[in-house]
């Protein structure tokens, strides 16, 4: 299973690797990522492989939703299956 995990929020020293961290953590394989800043805004996504990872859907996802309040920015997580339909609306 793929998916696709968002990042927006201020610019801050050390949100890829925060964010990277938890994944490798968690044997989830970054398939392509995308960042750019836009003024003081930080934004990213990446296309992820959950196939191998250590966890389910839903834990990870509370992962993620935890170092997003810890970090200060809106981190979410949507299975590749549902992005696309909602993409297609």
């Amino acid at each position: 299973m793929k998916a696709f995990i968002t990042v927006i929020g201020k610019d801050k020293v050390g949100i890829i690797y925060k964010i990277t961290s938890v994944l490798f953590e968690n044997n989830i394989n970054i398939l392509d990522i995308n960042q750019t800043l836009i003024e003081n805004y930080f934004t990213m996504i990446m296309l992820v492989d959950l196939s191998k990872m250590k966890t389910d859907f839903t834990s990870i996802k509370n992962i993620l939703e935890n170092k997003a309040r810890e970090m200060g920015v809106d981190i979410k997580i949507q299975r590749e299956d549902i992005f696309t339909s909602m993409q297609e609306i």
